[in-house]
């Protein structure tokens, strides 16, 4: 017996079911899950310096609880989509928040490297909590609610790193540091009994056959990518090492894609994906992932270098956390805004509005970085660009792809997203690694460093812009859902 009819496509007339919960606390109860999420990304941060002496471990070794989330979360996302898109999304984010809790508790009973190691992977089994709950939305909200909504969620990603940093500072300052990861699995606990309680399951699912061998090929993929992608600096970028992890995943990538075109159900439709509007808005979302982590890479550091260089703050980890904290507030006030401009204009303009924003803050960044409130203007004016981009991605994706297909389409966008980051961290790195300056003994990022960093950060919010101007032209409206030819149709649940 099906778990549940066929819901009409967002926006259609008809009246709720009955005890349905309201859209207000649907979403709530979605964004909350969503920045628990992101949380993770920021939580050891505070930790990073003292990770070695806490974990016995060297620190090369150490910087594998920072590798494994990334890895791990790169594997899951388009994964959990998949499977949200074929067996429920309801059910796969409280999978995918289980996994969580249980990845905090591991890390919070952690007094060694490898404990840590397998906590901080199973936290990043969480990534696609994001997608799927714009994915959700876009199941279960009416027409006029859905742009707002999906913008809010999907500047979660950023809201929960910038307001999560100064609490896990706070946290890591005041208390044992394993209060953090409990703290970690308290809020996951809370976010998983209210999407249980409060988040109904979609009717729309594709069913089939789930294509583990194009799910372990991306995975494979992936993991090469942004292994030696993230360990580069350390092994040597011309390593055999580090070449060689290119040339794999390069390799296991062109494979990836032959089977997926040629499989009946594949992980990821790569015909829908090579539609022109999610193809740009990809790539888009891949250059705006690079150019937000450039400010979260570079304001610590201009924070907690010594005052001495001339250019640094020698303020604390709680002040960097402070002065990061508007932008997410920013980001969740723009959601609001991103709606009403895509409403009025269409998905397309606003990118490219927030592309304009992002790349002014860091040309602003690159004169005024000599003071706090020189740090909290910029980084608040970024904030702004992204919680504007981030509203617009997942409606130009969703307007593209069938709704059998949303989740993983979404899931697909966030991973874009991630590889963007992991990128811009790589890029960052070199940059200040070799233009230095000597105080003392010790070598430390030049401040030219960090204006060619600021550039480069505007250069690909600009990039952004382009990718973004090339979109097809949309009529100003919200998006329910996709055409109906486009692709193959839903299926009942339990069909």
């Amino acid at each position: 017996m099906p778990d549940a009819l066929p819901r009409p496509a967002a926006g259609a007339s008809g009246p709720p079911p009955v005890n349905a919960p309201r859209p207000n606390t649907v979403v709530a109860v979605l964004a909350f899950a969503g920045i628990v999420v992101s949380l993770m990304q920021t939580l050891v941060i505070p930790l990073v310096p003292e990770l070695p002496a806490l974990l016995h471990a060297s620190a090369a070794d150490a910087t594998w609880a920072i590798t494994a989330t990334l890895l791990a979360g790169a594997v899951a996302t388009p994964v959990m989509g998949r499977l949200g898109d074929m067996y429920g999304k309801r059910r796969m984010l409280l999978v995918s928040l289980s996994m969580l809790v249980a990845g905090s508790a591991v890390g919070a009973l952690s007094d060694s490297l490898a404990p840590m190691v397998v906590g901080r992977a199973l936290q990043g089994l969480a990534a696609g909590v994001i997608p799927l709950g714009i994915s959700i939305m876009r199941d279960e909200l009416p027409a006029e609610r859905l742009g707002a909504a999906t913008a809010l969620m999907s500047a979660s990603l950023g809201v929960g790193g910038a307001l999560g940093l100064p609490a896990a500072a706070l946290l890591a300052e005041r208390a044992d540091w394993h209060v953090l990861f409990w703290t970690a699995a308290g809020l996951g606990a809370i976010a998983t009994a209210l999407v249980a309680k409060l988040v109904p399951e979609s009717a729309v699912r594709s069913g089939g056959r789930f294509d583990v061998a194009g799910a372990a090929g991306l995975s494979i993929a992936l993991v090469c990518l942004l292994l030696a992608i993230s360990k580069g600096a350390t092994w040597g970028w011309t390593s055999g090492l580090t070449l060689g992890l290119f040339l794999a995943s390069a390799v296991t990538l062109a494979l990836w894609g032959r089977w997926e075109l040629r499989s009946a159900r594949p992980l990821v439709d790569l015909r829908t994906t090579a539609r022109r509007q999610v193809l740009l808005t990809n790539l888009a979302s891949a250059a705006f992932g690079f150019s937000m982590f450039a400010m979260s890479l570079l304001l610590p550091q201009l924070l907690q270098l010594p005052e001495a260089t001339g250019y640094g703050l020698g303020e604390t980890m709680l002040t960097v956390g402070l002065v990061l904290a508007p932008s997410g507030l920013v980001m969740m006030a723009m959601a609001p805004l991103s709606a009403r401009v895509s409403k009025a204009k269409g998905p397309k303009v606003t990118l490219m509005l927030g592309a304009v924003v992002v790349a002014a803050g860091y040309g602003l960044n690159i004169a005024l970085m000599s003071a706090i409130w020189h740090l909290v203007l910029v980084s608040s004016i970024i904030g702004a660009g992204i919680g504007l981009a981030y509203g617009a991605m997942p409606a130009l994706v969703m307007a593209a792809v069938p709704v059998s297909e949303t989740a993983a389409a979404n899931s697909l966008n966030t991973l874009m997203r991630s590889i963007g980051t992991s990128v811009s961290s790589a890029v960052a790195g070199v940059v200040l690694a070799e233009m230095t300056t000597t105080l003392g003994s010790v070598a430390l990022p030049a401040q030219n460093g960090f204006r060619v960093v600021m550039a480069v950060g505007a250069g690909a919010a600009l990039l952004a812009f382009v990718l973004a101007a090339f979109l097809p032209g949309q009529r100003p409206a919200s998006v329910a859902a996709a055409p109906a030819t486009a692709g193959r149709p839903a299926t009942p649940a339990g069909t």
